[in-house]
């Protein structure tokens, strides 16, 4: 199958700075692909492009078919969105957003539906604004699935969530991808990429320096004689977190 995603020599300079500078990859249909670097690393620079918000001054991106640059409303038209921080209108029930966004889209919902996808039927009549940081972000995510996405977007999908909302996101996005919806994120928690992806690019300074599956990177790195210098333990201080208080949810 052809790739859902395909970049070729994407370049974007602001000045004498080369925000992307000829990144080239593909991304399967029905992956978790994950786009990693450092602060300035032209990550957001590489996703504004592919999501028709931000153009290239060379190179091409199809996402879906669609050439980004030729056509970026129509790449919008196949694709979802989840931004770090997203503003709701405000005395607007979680119902009635996902309602709002569809209208956006000239589309006509089961908005119930979606907000029993990611979690927030129990919040359907419940104010954005009274939403936890973690009810907010799922209800991101079932505004950017309204128009049924080939491609979805995330920026950053667990900031600030505590462990079990994290936990809890994780599943939501395995379950999206299960559906059939290619997932493209970014995010700081290489952890978080290790156990979602299938595969992530690793960018710094406008390149792709490494690009395969996490495993692969990490036998890889292994097998050039890595080590580190204290054994790594076989549970890290969130695991002890959540065996004692549990993985539900505690929201108010």
């Amino acid at each position: 199958m052809p790739p859902i995603v395909s970049v070729r020599e994407l370049r974007k300079s602001y000045g004498q700075i080369k925000a992307v500078d000829g990144v080239s990859f593909d991304v399967a249909e029905r992956e978790v692909f994950a786009l990693l670097g450092p602060n300035g690393a032209g990550k957001t620079t590489t996703v504004e492009i592919l999501e028709g918000l931000r153009e290239a001054d060379s190179g091409t991106a199809l996402v879906a078919g669609v050439d980004v640059r030729k056509d970026p409303s129509g790449v919008k038209e196949r694709i979802g969105v989840q931004l770090q921080q997203s503003a709701f209108p405000e005395n607007f029930l979680a119902q009635e957003i996902v309602d709002l966004f569809a209208l956006f889209y000239g589309r006509r919902v089961d908005s119930l539906a979606l907000l029993r996808a990611v979690g927030l039927e129990d919040k359907a009549r419940q104010k954005s604004e009274k939403l936890s940081g973690g009810q907010r972000q799922r209800l991101s995510i079932a505004v950017a699935m309204v128009n049924e996405p080939q491609v979805l977007f995330l920026d950053e999908p667990t900031t600030g969530l505590d462990p079990q909302a994290r936990r809890n996101l994780w599943e939501l996005i395995r379950s999206i991808r299960d559906r059939g919806t290619t997932v493209f994120l970014t995010t700081h928690y290489l952890d978080e990429a290790e156990v979602l992806c299938d595969r992530v690019a690793i960018m710094d300074n406008g390149r792709i320096i490494a690009l395969d599956s996490p495993r692969s990177l990490i036998t890889h790195l292994l097998g050039r004689g890595f080590s580190k210098p204290v054994q790594q333990q076989q549970a890290n201080l969130e695991d002890v977190f959540l065996d004692l208080t549990g993985h539900a949810l505690r929201e108010d």
